[in-house]
Protein backbone atom coordinates (compact mmCIF):
# COMPACT_ATOMS: atom_id res chain seq x y z
CA UNK A 1 0.00 0.00 0.00
CA UNK A 2 1.84 3.10 1.18
CA UNK A 3 5.50 2.39 0.50
CA UNK A 4 6.75 4.50 3.42
CA UNK A 5 4.89 2.55 6.07
CA UNK A 6 7.85 0.29 6.75
CA UNK A 7 10.58 2.92 6.70
CA UNK A 8 11.68 4.48 10.00
CA UNK A 9 10.68 8.02 10.86
CA UNK A 10 13.61 10.37 10.34
CA UNK A 11 12.36 13.68 11.74
CA UNK A 12 13.55 14.61 15.23
CA UNK A 13 12.20 17.67 17.03
CA UNK A 14 14.12 16.94 20.23
CA UNK A 15 16.19 19.64 21.87
CA UNK A 16 19.81 18.67 22.48
CA UNK A 17 20.99 22.02 23.82
CA UNK A 18 19.22 24.42 26.17
CA UNK A 19 20.46 27.43 28.17
CA UNK A 20 19.19 26.17 31.54
CA UNK A 21 17.87 22.62 31.11
CA UNK A 22 19.63 19.28 30.75
CA UNK A 23 17.47 16.46 29.45
CA UNK A 24 18.46 13.14 30.99
CA UNK A 25 16.88 10.74 28.55
CA UNK A 26 16.59 7.04 29.29
CA UNK A 27 17.66 4.18 27.08
CA UNK A 28 16.42 4.02 23.50
CA UNK A 29 13.26 2.01 22.86
CA UNK A 30 11.49 1.23 19.61
CA UNK A 31 7.80 0.87 18.85
CA UNK A 32 5.68 0.70 15.71
CA UNK A 33 3.46 3.51 14.49
CA UNK A 34 1.23 2.18 11.70
CA UNK A 35 4.03 -0.13 10.57
CA UNK A 36 6.79 2.45 10.86
CA UNK A 37 9.52 2.12 13.46
CA UNK A 38 9.75 4.99 15.93
CA UNK A 39 12.79 5.56 18.11
CA UNK A 40 11.98 6.96 21.53
CA UNK A 41 13.56 7.23 24.96
CA UNK A 42 12.50 5.52 28.14
CA UNK A 43 10.56 8.00 30.27
CA UNK A 44 8.79 9.62 27.32
CA UNK A 45 5.10 9.21 26.60
CA UNK A 46 3.85 7.85 23.28
CA UNK A 47 2.37 11.26 22.41
CA UNK A 48 5.69 13.02 23.06
CA UNK A 49 7.69 10.46 21.08
CA UNK A 50 5.37 10.78 18.07
CA UNK A 51 5.47 14.58 18.20
CA UNK A 52 9.27 14.44 18.37
CA UNK A 53 9.21 12.20 15.31
CA UNK A 54 7.24 14.76 13.32
CA UNK A 55 3.75 13.27 13.62
CA UNK A 56 1.13 16.01 13.90
CA UNK A 57 -2.18 14.17 13.40
CA UNK A 58 -3.09 11.62 16.10
CA UNK A 59 -6.72 10.98 15.14
CA UNK A 60 -9.72 12.29 13.22
CA UNK A 61 -12.90 13.53 14.89
CA UNK A 62 -15.95 11.20 14.87
CA UNK A 63 -18.44 13.53 13.18
CA UNK A 64 -16.60 15.83 10.77
CA UNK A 65 -13.39 13.75 10.46
CA UNK A 66 -11.20 16.72 11.25
CA UNK A 67 -7.56 16.10 12.23
CA UNK A 68 -6.67 16.12 15.91
CA UNK A 69 -3.29 16.69 17.54
CA UNK A 70 -2.04 17.06 21.12
CA UNK A 71 -3.48 19.91 23.19
CA UNK A 72 -3.19 19.65 26.98
CA UNK A 73 -0.63 16.80 27.30
CA UNK A 74 -1.77 15.95 30.85
CA UNK A 75 -4.65 13.57 30.12
CA UNK A 76 -7.49 16.06 30.63
CA UNK A 77 -8.70 16.18 26.99
CA UNK A 78 -9.25 13.65 24.19
CA UNK A 79 -6.95 15.14 21.54
CA UNK A 80 -4.27 12.46 21.88
CA UNK A 81 -6.59 9.43 21.86
CA UNK A 82 -5.03 6.64 19.78
CA UNK A 83 -5.19 2.87 19.41
CA UNK A 84 -2.40 1.18 21.40
CA UNK A 85 -1.95 -2.60 21.12
CA UNK A 86 -5.50 -2.82 19.77
CA UNK A 87 -7.04 -0.75 22.59
CA UNK A 88 -8.80 2.43 21.38
CA UNK A 89 -9.12 5.78 23.16
CA UNK A 90 -5.79 5.48 24.96
CA UNK A 91 -4.55 8.81 26.29
CA UNK A 92 -1.13 8.59 24.69
CA UNK A 93 0.18 11.61 26.62
CA UNK A 94 0.02 9.35 29.69
CA UNK A 95 1.09 6.13 28.01
CA UNK A 96 4.81 5.43 28.56
CA UNK A 97 6.81 4.19 25.58
CA UNK A 98 7.87 0.56 25.64
CA UNK A 99 9.63 -1.72 23.21
CA UNK A 100 7.21 -3.40 20.83
CA UNK A 101 4.14 -1.18 21.35
CA UNK A 102 1.89 -1.00 18.30
CA UNK A 103 0.27 2.43 17.87
CA UNK A 104 -2.30 3.51 15.29
CA UNK A 105 -4.35 6.61 14.66
CA UNK A 106 -8.09 6.27 15.03
CA UNK A 107 -10.76 7.77 12.83
CA UNK A 108 -14.36 8.37 13.84
CA UNK A 109 -16.12 6.10 16.30
CA UNK A 110 -14.00 3.08 17.12
CA UNK A 111 -15.31 -0.33 18.21
CA UNK A 112 -14.65 -1.45 21.79
CA UNK A 113 -11.70 -3.79 22.27
CA UNK A 114 -12.18 -7.52 22.52
CA UNK A 115 -12.69 -8.71 26.10
CA UNK A 116 -10.06 -11.36 25.35
CA UNK A 117 -7.38 -8.76 24.63
CA UNK A 118 -4.91 -9.20 27.50
CA UNK A 119 -3.58 -5.66 27.05
CA UNK A 120 -6.80 -4.11 28.35
CA UNK A 121 -6.51 -5.77 31.72
CA UNK A 122 -9.15 -8.48 31.22
CA UNK A 123 -7.47 -10.36 34.07
CA UNK A 124 -7.96 -7.40 36.44
CA UNK A 125 -7.74 -8.28 40.10
CA UNK A 126 -9.69 -6.58 42.88
CA UNK A 127 -8.41 -5.78 46.32
CA UNK A 128 -9.39 -3.76 49.36
CA UNK A 129 -7.22 -1.29 51.21
CA UNK A 130 -7.56 0.72 54.40
CA UNK A 131 -5.52 3.87 54.92
CA UNK A 132 -5.55 6.91 57.16
CA UNK A 133 -5.44 9.44 54.33
CA UNK A 134 -5.97 9.05 50.59
CA UNK A 135 -4.45 11.82 48.46
CA UNK A 136 -5.67 12.04 44.86
CA UNK A 137 -3.20 13.97 42.71
CA UNK A 138 0.60 13.94 42.83
CA UNK A 139 1.27 17.57 41.93
CA UNK A 140 2.68 20.24 44.29
CA UNK A 141 -0.31 20.16 46.69
CA UNK A 142 -0.49 16.37 46.84
CA UNK A 143 3.25 15.88 47.29
CA UNK A 144 3.44 18.53 50.02
CA UNK A 145 0.45 17.01 51.84
CA UNK A 146 1.85 13.46 51.66
CA UNK A 147 5.22 14.48 53.07
CA UNK A 148 3.64 16.51 55.89
CA UNK A 149 1.29 13.66 56.87
CA UNK A 150 4.18 11.20 56.84
CA UNK A 151 5.96 13.36 59.44
CA UNK A 152 3.08 12.65 61.83
CA UNK A 153 3.29 8.89 61.35
CA UNK A 154 0.00 8.51 59.48
CA UNK A 155 -0.54 5.84 56.84
CA UNK A 156 -0.88 7.66 53.50
CA UNK A 157 -1.90 6.49 50.03
CA UNK A 158 -1.01 8.79 47.11
CA UNK A 159 -2.62 8.29 43.70
CA UNK A 160 -1.81 9.91 40.36
CA UNK A 161 -2.99 9.21 36.81
CA UNK A 162 0.41 9.94 35.26
CA UNK A 163 3.28 7.46 35.15
CA UNK A 164 5.38 9.91 37.17
CA UNK A 165 4.78 12.35 40.01
CA UNK A 166 5.29 16.11 40.04
CA UNK A 167 2.35 17.52 38.11
CA UNK A 168 2.85 21.03 36.76
CA UNK A 169 6.14 21.46 38.65
CA UNK A 170 7.89 19.20 36.15
CA UNK A 171 7.50 21.75 33.35
CA UNK A 172 8.19 24.96 35.28
CA UNK A 173 11.62 26.43 34.61
CA UNK A 174 11.22 29.86 36.22
CA UNK A 175 12.63 30.46 39.71
CA UNK A 176 10.30 30.59 42.71
CA UNK A 177 10.10 33.70 44.86
CA UNK A 178 10.02 33.50 48.63
CA UNK A 179 11.86 31.89 51.53
CA UNK A 180 14.00 28.76 51.51
CA UNK A 181 11.15 26.88 53.19
CA UNK A 182 9.01 27.76 50.17
CA UNK A 183 11.81 26.74 47.77
CA UNK A 184 12.72 30.33 46.89
CA UNK A 185 15.45 30.46 44.23
CA UNK A 186 14.69 26.99 42.86
CA UNK A 187 13.08 26.28 39.53
CA UNK A 188 9.82 24.32 39.44
CA UNK A 189 11.33 21.07 38.18
CA UNK A 190 13.98 21.28 40.94
CA UNK A 191 11.22 21.67 43.53
CA UNK A 192 9.57 18.54 42.12
CA UNK A 193 12.85 16.62 42.36
CA UNK A 194 13.27 17.62 46.01
CA UNK A 195 9.70 16.71 46.98
CA UNK A 196 9.74 13.37 45.15
CA UNK A 197 13.15 12.48 46.59
CA UNK A 198 11.93 13.23 50.10
CA UNK A 199 8.76 11.24 49.56
CA UNK A 200 10.73 8.19 48.41
CA UNK A 201 12.61 8.20 51.72
CA UNK A 202 9.55 7.63 53.91
CA UNK A 203 8.04 4.21 54.53
CA UNK A 204 4.48 5.18 55.45
CA UNK A 205 3.41 6.57 52.04
CA UNK A 206 2.03 4.10 49.51
CA UNK A 207 2.23 5.39 45.90
CA UNK A 208 0.03 4.38 42.97
CA UNK A 209 0.90 5.86 39.55
CA UNK A 210 -0.99 5.28 36.29
CA UNK A 211 -4.04 4.95 38.51
CA UNK A 212 -7.36 6.79 38.33
CA UNK A 213 -9.69 7.58 41.22
CA UNK A 214 -12.91 6.86 39.33
CA UNK A 215 -15.49 7.48 42.03
CA UNK A 216 -16.45 8.05 45.65
CA UNK A 217 -19.14 5.74 46.96
CA UNK A 218 -21.44 5.41 49.95
CA UNK A 219 -19.71 4.05 52.98
CA UNK A 220 -16.74 6.31 52.28
CA UNK A 221 -15.10 4.03 49.72
CA UNK A 222 -13.01 5.37 46.82
CA UNK A 223 -12.49 3.27 43.70
CA UNK A 224 -9.06 3.23 42.08
CA UNK A 225 -8.44 1.69 38.67
CA UNK A 226 -5.08 0.89 37.11
CA UNK A 227 -4.15 -1.13 34.03
CA UNK A 228 -4.51 -4.49 35.77
CA UNK A 229 -6.34 -3.95 39.05
CA UNK A 230 -9.18 -2.26 40.88
CA UNK A 231 -8.55 -1.18 44.46
CA UNK A 232 -11.37 -0.26 46.82
CA UNK A 233 -9.90 2.14 49.35
CA UNK A 234 -11.48 2.90 52.72
CA UNK A 235 -9.75 6.06 53.98
CA UNK A 236 -10.42 8.02 57.16
CA UNK A 237 -9.88 11.25 55.21
CA UNK A 238 -9.35 12.32 51.59
CA UNK A 239 -7.41 15.21 50.07
CA UNK A 240 -8.42 15.70 46.44
CA UNK A 241 -5.67 17.80 44.87
CA UNK A 242 -6.64 17.03 41.30
CA UNK A 243 -5.29 20.18 39.65
CA UNK A 244 -6.77 21.97 36.66
CA UNK A 245 -7.23 21.79 32.92
CA UNK A 246 -6.52 24.19 30.06
CA UNK A 247 -9.24 26.52 28.84
CA UNK A 248 -10.07 26.66 25.14
CA UNK A 249 -10.85 29.65 22.93
CA UNK A 250 -13.46 30.03 20.21
CA UNK A 251 -12.03 30.90 16.78
CA UNK A 252 -12.10 29.42 13.27
CA UNK A 253 -10.08 26.19 12.98
CA UNK A 254 -9.25 26.19 16.69
CA UNK A 255 -9.04 22.39 16.59
CA UNK A 256 -6.15 22.17 14.09
CA UNK A 257 -3.04 20.28 15.20
CA UNK A 258 -0.59 22.94 16.27
CA UNK A 259 -3.13 24.74 18.46
CA UNK A 260 -1.79 23.73 21.88
CA UNK A 261 -2.42 24.86 25.43
CA UNK A 262 0.37 26.61 27.32
CA UNK A 263 0.78 23.65 29.65
CA UNK A 264 0.95 21.25 26.71
CA UNK A 265 3.75 23.30 25.15
CA UNK A 266 5.61 23.36 28.48
CA UNK A 267 5.28 19.59 28.75
CA UNK A 268 6.83 19.13 25.31
CA UNK A 269 9.75 21.53 25.59
CA UNK A 270 10.51 21.81 29.32
CA UNK A 271 9.70 18.35 30.60
CA UNK A 272 10.68 16.23 27.61
CA UNK A 273 12.93 18.51 25.56
CA UNK A 274 10.89 18.51 22.35
CA UNK A 275 10.65 21.66 20.25
CA UNK A 276 6.92 22.44 19.89
CA UNK A 277 7.29 24.47 16.67
CA UNK A 278 9.46 26.90 14.74
CA UNK A 279 7.32 30.05 14.87
CA UNK A 280 4.71 30.68 17.54
CA UNK A 281 1.79 33.01 18.08
CA UNK A 282 0.88 33.30 21.77
CA UNK A 283 -2.67 34.21 22.80
CA UNK A 284 -2.85 35.62 26.33
CA UNK A 285 -0.46 37.92 28.22
CA UNK A 286 -1.06 36.75 31.77
CA UNK A 287 1.89 35.42 33.76
CA UNK A 288 1.63 32.04 32.07
CA UNK A 289 1.53 33.58 28.58
CA UNK A 290 4.56 35.82 29.05
CA UNK A 291 6.58 33.23 30.99
CA UNK A 292 5.99 30.50 28.41
CA UNK A 293 6.76 32.97 25.59
CA UNK A 294 10.19 33.51 27.12
CA UNK A 295 10.62 29.75 27.51
CA UNK A 296 9.83 29.36 23.80
CA UNK A 297 12.68 31.75 23.01
CA UNK A 298 14.99 29.67 25.20
CA UNK A 299 14.01 26.59 23.20
CA UNK A 300 14.86 28.29 19.91
CA UNK A 301 11.28 29.04 18.85
CA UNK A 302 10.61 32.43 17.26
CA UNK A 303 7.69 34.19 18.97
CA UNK A 304 5.93 36.25 16.32
CA UNK A 305 3.66 38.08 18.77
CA UNK A 306 1.77 37.87 22.05
CA UNK A 307 -1.91 38.86 21.82
CA UNK A 308 -3.95 40.30 24.68
CA UNK A 309 -7.69 40.99 24.44
CA UNK A 310 -7.60 43.59 27.21
CA UNK A 311 -6.05 47.04 26.77
CA UNK A 312 -3.28 46.21 29.26
CA UNK A 313 -0.90 43.31 29.87
CA UNK A 314 -2.10 40.77 32.41
CA UNK A 315 1.26 39.42 33.60
CA UNK A 316 3.95 40.90 35.78
CA UNK A 317 6.02 43.67 34.22
CA UNK A 318 9.31 41.85 34.87
CA UNK A 319 8.25 38.93 32.66
CA UNK A 320 6.87 41.16 29.88
CA UNK A 321 10.07 43.24 29.93
CA UNK A 322 12.12 40.15 29.05
CA UNK A 323 10.06 39.64 25.90
CA UNK A 324 10.35 43.26 24.85
CA UNK A 325 14.13 43.10 25.22
CA UNK A 326 14.08 40.30 22.64
CA UNK A 327 11.89 42.32 20.31
CA UNK A 328 8.70 40.29 20.81
CA UNK A 329 5.65 42.51 20.17
CA UNK A 330 2.89 42.36 22.79
CA UNK A 331 -0.28 43.50 21.06
CA UNK A 332 -2.94 44.64 23.52
CA UNK A 333 -6.59 44.99 22.40
CA UNK A 334 -5.94 42.16 19.92
CA UNK A 335 -7.18 38.61 19.51
CA UNK A 336 -7.00 35.69 17.11
CA UNK A 337 -9.71 35.33 14.47
CA UNK A 338 -8.71 32.13 12.67
CA UNK A 339 -6.04 29.47 12.38
CA UNK A 340 -4.85 28.71 8.84
CA UNK A 341 -3.84 25.30 7.49
CA UNK A 342 -5.19 21.87 6.57
CA UNK A 343 -3.59 19.16 8.71
CA UNK A 344 -1.48 21.50 10.82
CA UNK A 345 -1.33 25.19 11.68
CA UNK A 346 0.38 27.15 8.90
CA UNK A 347 -0.59 30.65 10.00
CA UNK A 348 -3.16 32.75 11.81
CA UNK A 349 -5.42 35.72 11.24
CA UNK A 350 -5.35 38.27 14.06
CA UNK A 351 -7.48 41.35 14.58
CA UNK A 352 -7.69 44.43 16.79
CA UNK A 353 -10.73 44.79 19.06
CA UNK A 354 -12.61 47.87 20.24
CA UNK A 355 -13.61 48.82 23.79
CA UNK A 356 -16.47 46.30 23.63
CA UNK A 357 -14.03 43.58 22.49
CA UNK A 358 -15.57 43.46 19.02
CA UNK A 359 -13.23 43.01 15.99
CA UNK A 360 -12.24 46.27 14.32
CA UNK A 361 -13.14 46.02 10.64
CA UNK A 362 -10.13 46.21 8.35
CA UNK A 363 -7.58 45.50 11.11
CA UNK A 364 -7.03 41.86 10.18
CA UNK A 365 -3.45 40.71 9.69
CA UNK A 366 -2.02 37.33 8.68
CA UNK A 367 0.79 35.98 10.90
CA UNK A 368 2.98 33.15 9.66
CA UNK A 369 3.35 30.48 12.35
CA UNK A 370 3.18 26.73 12.88
CA UNK A 371 2.24 26.92 16.57
CA UNK A 372 -0.66 28.75 18.21
CA UNK A 373 -0.21 28.69 21.97
CA UNK A 374 -3.34 29.33 24.04
CA UNK A 375 -2.58 30.87 27.44
CA UNK A 376 -6.16 31.84 28.25
CA UNK A 377 -6.45 30.43 31.74
CA UNK A 378 -7.14 27.23 33.60
CA UNK A 379 -10.28 25.61 34.96
CA UNK A 380 -10.25 23.75 38.32
CA UNK A 381 -10.73 20.00 38.11
CA UNK A 382 -13.03 19.47 41.08
CA UNK A 383 -15.10 16.65 39.57
CA UNK A 384 -14.31 14.23 42.39
CA UNK A 385 -15.66 16.70 44.97
CA UNK A 386 -18.82 17.27 42.93
CA UNK A 387 -19.36 13.54 42.45
CA UNK A 388 -18.97 13.01 46.21
CA UNK A 389 -21.80 15.50 46.79
CA UNK A 390 -19.80 18.49 48.06
CA UNK A 391 -21.52 21.89 47.91
CA UNK A 392 -20.04 23.64 44.86
CA UNK A 393 -19.93 27.27 43.75
CA UNK A 394 -19.10 28.91 40.43
CA UNK A 395 -16.42 31.53 41.06
CA UNK A 396 -15.06 33.40 38.00
CA UNK A 397 -12.03 34.67 39.97
CA UNK A 398 -11.00 31.06 40.63
CA UNK A 399 -11.57 29.77 37.12
CA UNK A 400 -14.90 27.96 37.50
CA UNK A 401 -16.68 25.46 39.74
CA UNK A 402 -15.00 24.79 43.10
CA UNK A 403 -16.10 23.30 46.44
CA UNK A 404 -17.09 25.50 49.35
CA UNK A 405 -14.65 24.91 52.22
CA UNK A 406 -13.62 25.98 55.71
CA UNK A 407 -10.44 27.97 56.29
CA UNK A 408 -8.71 24.61 56.82
CA UNK A 409 -9.91 23.39 53.40
CA UNK A 410 -12.49 20.83 54.57
CA UNK A 411 -15.47 20.64 52.21
CA UNK A 412 -19.11 19.97 53.06
CA UNK A 413 -18.31 16.25 52.76
CA UNK A 414 -16.85 15.60 56.24
CA UNK A 415 -13.13 14.69 56.13
CA UNK A 416 -12.88 15.43 52.40
CA UNK A 417 -10.44 18.26 51.71
CA UNK A 418 -9.40 20.30 48.69
CA UNK A 419 -5.97 21.77 47.89
CA UNK A 420 -4.09 23.29 44.98
CA UNK A 421 -5.66 24.36 41.69
CA UNK A 422 -8.70 22.15 42.34
CA UNK A 423 -9.57 24.68 45.06
CA UNK A 424 -9.20 27.61 42.63
CA UNK A 425 -6.46 28.71 40.26
CA UNK A 426 -3.44 30.29 41.94
CA UNK A 427 0.11 28.98 41.56
CA UNK A 428 2.51 26.31 42.83
CA UNK A 429 3.57 28.02 46.07
CA UNK A 430 0.01 28.43 47.32
CA UNK A 431 -0.74 24.87 46.16
CA UNK A 432 2.03 23.50 48.39
CA UNK A 433 0.97 25.62 51.35
CA UNK A 434 -2.63 24.48 50.90
CA UNK A 435 -1.34 20.90 50.84
CA UNK A 436 0.32 21.53 54.20
CA UNK A 437 -2.82 23.16 55.61
CA UNK A 438 -5.10 20.27 54.60
CA UNK A 439 -2.58 17.71 55.88
CA UNK A 440 -2.14 19.47 59.23
CA UNK A 441 -5.90 19.88 59.69
CA UNK A 442 -6.22 16.11 59.29
CA UNK A 443 -3.21 15.32 61.47
CA UNK A 444 -4.51 17.53 64.28
CA UNK A 445 -7.60 15.31 64.43
CA UNK A 446 -5.91 11.92 64.01
CA UNK A 447 -2.87 12.13 66.28
CA UNK A 448 -2.75 12.62 70.05
CA UNK A 449 -0.92 14.57 72.71
CA UNK A 450 2.09 16.67 71.82
CA UNK A 451 1.87 15.68 68.15
CA UNK A 452 -1.65 17.10 67.92
CA UNK A 453 -0.50 20.31 69.59
CA UNK A 454 2.43 20.57 67.16
CA UNK A 455 0.08 20.02 64.20
CA UNK A 456 -2.25 22.78 65.43
CA UNK A 457 0.65 25.19 65.84
CA UNK A 458 1.91 24.45 62.34
CA UNK A 459 -1.60 24.73 60.96
CA UNK A 460 -2.05 28.19 62.51
CA UNK A 461 1.33 29.29 61.17
CA UNK A 462 0.76 28.25 57.56
CA UNK A 463 -2.84 29.41 57.45
CA UNK A 464 -1.81 32.84 58.77
CA UNK A 465 0.99 33.03 56.21
CA UNK A 466 -1.42 32.13 53.40
CA UNK A 467 -4.04 34.74 54.25
CA UNK A 468 -2.14 37.52 56.03
CA UNK A 469 1.09 37.54 54.04
CA UNK A 470 1.07 35.71 50.73
CA UNK A 471 -2.41 36.67 49.57
CA UNK A 472 -2.01 40.27 50.73
CA UNK A 473 -0.19 41.17 47.51
CA UNK A 474 -2.31 43.31 45.14
CA UNK A 475 -1.03 41.16 42.26
CA UNK A 476 -3.17 38.26 43.46
CA UNK A 477 -6.10 40.30 44.78
CA UNK A 478 -8.44 38.61 42.30
CA UNK A 479 -7.57 35.11 43.53
CA UNK A 480 -7.86 36.23 47.15
CA UNK A 481 -11.34 37.63 46.49
CA UNK A 482 -12.35 34.32 44.95
CA UNK A 483 -10.99 32.24 47.82
CA UNK A 484 -12.72 34.48 50.37
CA UNK A 485 -16.05 33.96 48.58
CA UNK A 486 -15.95 30.17 49.08
CA UNK A 487 -14.38 30.04 52.55
CA UNK A 488 -16.91 29.75 55.38
CA UNK A 489 -16.73 29.44 59.16
CA UNK A 490 -17.22 26.06 60.84
CA UNK A 491 -20.69 27.19 62.00
CA UNK A 492 -21.67 28.15 58.44
CA UNK A 493 -20.36 24.81 57.19
CA UNK A 494 -22.53 22.94 59.68
CA UNK A 495 -25.57 24.87 58.45
CA UNK A 496 -24.65 23.95 54.86
CA UNK A 497 -24.40 20.29 55.82
CA UNK A 498 -27.80 20.46 57.51
CA UNK A 499 -29.33 22.06 54.40
CA UNK A 500 -27.53 19.79 51.91
CA UNK A 501 -26.82 16.55 53.80
CA UNK A 502 -23.62 14.97 52.42
CA UNK A 503 -24.21 11.50 50.92
CA UNK A 504 -20.67 10.41 51.77
CA UNK A 505 -18.96 10.16 55.15
CA UNK A 506 -15.34 9.17 55.77
CA UNK A 507 -14.50 7.65 59.13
Amino acid sequence: MLWWFKSPLESDRRLWEHPILSFHRGRKVKFLFEGREVEAYEGESVAVALYAAGINVYSWSPSLHRPRGPFCMIGKCSSCFMVVNGVPNVRTCREPVKDGLMVERQAGWVPPPSPHNDSIGSQSREEELRTDVLIVGGGPAGLAAAIKLSEYGLDVTLVDEHFKLGGQLLKQTHKFFGSQELFGGLRGFQVAEKLISKLREVSNVRIFTETTAFGVFRGGVVGLASRDSVVWVKPRAVIASTGAQERYLDFINNDLPGVIGAGGVQTLMNEFGVKPGEEALVVGSGNVGVIVSYQLLQAGVKVRAVLELLPEIGGWFVHAAKLRRYGVPILTSHTIKAALGSERVEGAVITAVDERFKPVEGSEEVIKCDLILLAVGLEPDARLHAQAGAVMKWVPELGGLVPVRTEYLETSVPSMYVAGDASGIEEATTAMVEGWVAALAIASKMVDGSKAEKALNELTKYNKFLWSEYRSSPVIARARKGKESVTVTQEEMERLRATYPPPIHFR
